[in-house]
Protein backbone atom coordinates (compact mmCIF):
# COMPACT_ATOMS: atom_id res chain seq x y z
CA UNK A 1 0.00 0.00 0.00
CA UNK A 2 1.45 3.74 -0.94
CA UNK A 3 1.91 5.88 1.77
CA UNK A 4 -0.22 9.13 1.82
CA UNK A 5 1.07 12.35 1.50
CA UNK A 6 1.54 14.25 4.03
CA UNK A 7 -0.18 17.45 2.92
CA UNK A 8 -3.52 14.92 1.63
CA UNK A 9 -5.48 14.64 4.64
CA UNK A 10 -7.83 11.80 6.06
CA UNK A 11 -10.57 10.48 4.82
CA UNK A 12 -12.69 12.16 7.84
CA UNK A 13 -10.99 15.58 7.24
CA UNK A 14 -11.49 15.60 3.55
CA UNK A 15 -15.05 14.01 4.16
CA UNK A 16 -15.78 16.88 6.26
CA UNK A 17 -14.24 19.74 4.33
CA UNK A 18 -16.10 18.75 0.80
CA UNK A 19 -19.36 19.18 2.94
CA UNK A 20 -18.55 22.74 4.12
CA UNK A 21 -17.33 23.53 0.27
CA UNK A 22 -20.93 22.30 -0.88
CA UNK A 23 -22.80 24.09 1.80
CA UNK A 24 -20.67 27.16 0.44
CA UNK A 25 -21.15 26.48 -2.69
CA UNK A 26 -25.17 26.09 -2.13
CA UNK A 27 -25.14 29.05 -0.74
CA UNK A 28 -24.65 31.16 -4.05
CA UNK A 29 -22.80 34.11 -1.89
CA UNK A 30 -19.53 33.10 -3.82
CA UNK A 31 -17.64 35.21 -6.83
CA UNK A 32 -17.15 32.70 -10.09
CA UNK A 33 -13.45 33.13 -8.97
CA UNK A 34 -14.25 31.80 -5.59
CA UNK A 35 -16.72 28.75 -6.91
CA UNK A 36 -14.42 27.59 -9.47
CA UNK A 37 -11.62 27.57 -6.94
CA UNK A 38 -13.76 25.66 -4.47
CA UNK A 39 -15.07 23.58 -6.94
CA UNK A 40 -11.62 22.51 -8.11
CA UNK A 41 -10.66 22.01 -4.59
CA UNK A 42 -14.28 19.68 -4.20
CA UNK A 43 -12.74 17.57 -7.02
CA UNK A 44 -8.99 17.43 -5.42
CA UNK A 45 -11.06 16.20 -1.83
CA UNK A 46 -13.26 13.90 -3.55
CA UNK A 47 -10.43 12.16 -5.54
CA UNK A 48 -8.88 11.79 -1.77
CA UNK A 49 -11.93 9.94 -0.64
CA UNK A 50 -12.78 7.64 -3.14
CA UNK A 51 -8.88 6.67 -2.76
CA UNK A 52 -9.66 6.09 1.06
CA UNK A 53 -12.54 3.90 0.28
CA UNK A 54 -10.49 1.71 -2.29
CA UNK A 55 -7.81 1.64 0.27
CA UNK A 56 -9.71 0.33 3.16
CA UNK A 57 -12.25 -2.31 0.63
CA UNK A 58 -9.11 -3.55 0.04
CA UNK A 59 -7.71 -4.14 3.37
CA UNK A 60 -10.88 -5.58 4.45
CA UNK A 61 -10.91 -8.08 1.40
CA UNK A 62 -7.38 -9.06 2.46
CA UNK A 63 -8.62 -9.64 5.58
CA UNK A 64 -11.29 -11.91 4.53
CA UNK A 65 -8.85 -13.97 1.59
CA UNK A 66 -10.25 -16.65 0.69
CA UNK A 67 -8.79 -19.43 3.12
CA UNK A 68 -10.37 -22.28 5.26
CA UNK A 69 -13.52 -20.49 6.29
CA UNK A 70 -13.07 -17.08 4.52
CA UNK A 71 -13.75 -16.07 0.94
CA UNK A 72 -14.16 -12.63 -0.69
CA UNK A 73 -17.85 -11.49 -1.26
CA UNK A 74 -19.16 -8.47 -3.28
CA UNK A 75 -20.85 -5.60 -1.31
CA UNK A 76 -24.16 -4.67 -1.73
CA UNK A 77 -23.85 -1.30 -1.32
CA UNK A 78 -27.59 -0.71 -2.29
CA UNK A 79 -28.53 -1.99 1.50
CA UNK A 80 -26.35 0.77 2.83
CA UNK A 81 -28.01 3.62 1.57
CA UNK A 82 -30.21 5.34 2.88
Amino acid sequence: MAKKSSSLPDFEAALAELEKIVEKMEAGDQSLEEALKSFQRGIELTRTCQQGLKEAEQRVEKLVQDGKDFKVEPMDLEDTED
